[in-house]
């Protein structure tokens, strides 16, 4: 590592929004850059991926692979990679068959630009996964290529081909020129398939990160449904599950029953709601959650609460850390999953980054609003803090988890209390930014303003930056703490 290091905890899409800045502040103070990325997502085509095969959810790794491709428009090849590492297939899953056979066999306007070395460098694995796909075919289970990401079966395949997760990350870095200054580091480095569950205030227990943050239905027809559309199980409904008379009791057994004649992954006896296939869902029009998020946990496929341990590069990378920054994203299904790993808060807490930065939401969503209910920063923070520490945090203790608070005012954007975080130590920073204007409103960050914001806080920036900011120049507005 080098003596100056930047930790970012982030999910995938959100954040890839700021990638150029996390890389141009890395850049302007000779650090390195590590990025934690969970790999707890159980919908999209990676629904799909894991139900064939198991292992990790890697669409945000992907993700944020590609986004670290260098921009080099002068260069076809540098635009073909990027394109095909990101490509998704029909929709259709018939036309998306086809259109994967296409690929494959190197018949696809994909390949257009790509030099022969390397386009069959990456053939040789899609190859792989292809073998794989055709070998698991079963009368009760095939796999789905309804709009699968091609970088994703690129990356599983390179997975079951060495049996590394991270020795398939390091591929596909190699192959698309990822800088060797920036790491991708998955939060849990396994084979193996890890779920989440949530724990909501009135007792609620939803299961499946797809569950929490986009709850959608199955992609394909089920052996036979749930008593409810949600996969939301109650701790009533758990009562009611000990008792084999009741008819929510036969109708999971029956289920149960009929998934373990399917042929794919999953143990048999596994939770139903994590066999299933969830290819199409949206991120928008999801209703409210009917109480807040208390708690995260990992869970095995039966549903009993696990502790993993985090990648070993996840923790010597804390230890090595400048700075640490939460970015934006979802907040219990992007942050919380890396913060709750075995002694990963400890070590944001006691290691020797001095900057703990919390770059707050611009907007929020269906974790961070129930009914009756919206966070503010303060939640923000409560929420990280409980997840490192694995209980309670005092108000005095806030600091030590998150220093920083950098945040956007306007419509739709989460409150900030001001007077309370000062009080506790928390310095705030408001910066400039742009209106949304995508579904539910809220508010965007400016690049250059928050990367200036980022410099002042960490030292890199000019001198006197933030005093100045209270004059609102810079893109910076405020500062208070």
């Amino acid at each position: 590592m080098n003596k100056c290091h930047i930790v970012v905890f982030s999910g995938g899409s959100a954040a890839n929004n700021l990638v150029d800045v996390f890389g141009k502040v890395a850049e302007d103070k000779g650090c390195s850059l590590s990025y934690i990325i969970p790999i707890s997502d159980n919908g999209g085509s990676s629904s799909e991926l894991i139900r064939v095969f198991g292992g990790p959810g890697i669409g945000d790794v992907r993700s944020r692979l590609v986004r670290l491709i260098p921009e080099d428009v002068s260069s076809p090849e540098t635009t073909a990679i990027k394109t095909f590492f990101n490509y998704r297939l029909s929709a259709d899953s018939t036309e998306a068959r086809h259109e994967w056979l296409d690929i494959v066999e190197s018949r696809h306007l994909l390949w257009t630009s790509i030099p022969s070395p390397k386009r069959e460098l990456i053939r040789s694995f899609l190859n792989t996964i292809n073998l794989e796909i055709v070998k698991r075919v079963r009368p009760t289970s095939s796999f789905n290529f309804q709009s699968a990401s091609v970088g994703n079966l690129f990356l599983t395949g390179a997975r079951l081909f060495t049996g590394s997760f991270e020795s398939a990350i390091y591929l596909l870095g190699a192959i698309t020129g990822v800088p060797s200054n920036v790491n991708v580091i998955p939060a849990i480095n396994s084979n193996f398939s890890h779920h989440i569950s949530a724990g909501l205030e009135d007792g609620t227990v939803i299961t499946g990160q797809n569950s929490i943050s986009h709850p959608s239905a199955p992609s394909a027809p089920t052996p036979a449904p749930l008593t409810t559309a949600s996969s939301a199980v109650n701790l009533k409904d758990d009562e009611e599950l000990i008792s084999p008379l009741t008819s929510h009791a036969r109708t999971l057994s029956k289920e149960l029953t009929e998934h373990d004649h399917i042929e794919d992954a999953n143990l048999p006896g596994s939770l139903p709601t994590l066999r299933k296939q969830y290819i199409a869902f949206t991120k928008t029009h999801t209703s409210d959650l009917p109480s807040r998020i208390s708690r995260i946990w990992y869970i095995n496929p039966y549903g009993q609460e696990i502790r993993p341990s985090p990648n070993s590069k996840v923790i010597e990378s804390l230890e090595a850390a400048s700075a640490v920054i939460f970015s934006i994203g979802s907040l219990y299904t992007s942050l919380v999953p890396c913060l709750v790993l075995k002694g990963v808060g400890e070590k944001i807490r006691n290691a020797g980054a001095r900057y703990k930065i919390l770059i707050l939401n611009g907007s929020l969503d269906r974790e961070t609003r129930a009914v009756g209910v919206e966070f503010g920063a303060v939640d923000f923070i409560t929420a990280i803090a409980f997840a490192c520490k694995g209980g309670a945090v005092r108000e005095e203790e806030w600091r030590e988890y998150v220093s920083h608070v950098i945040y956007l005012e306007g419509e739709g954007t989460p409150k900030v209390e001001r007077e309370v975080l000062g009080r506790a130590g928390v310095e705030c920073v408001r910066i400039y930014g742009r209106k949304s204007e995508g579904e539910g409103g809220g508010m965007l960050y400016d690049g250059t303003a928050l990367g200036q914001a980022l410099q002042a806080i960490i030292g890199g920036g000019k001198k006197g930056l933030l005093d100045r900011s209270r004059r609102n120049t810079l893109g910076i507005t405020g500062v208070a703490g």
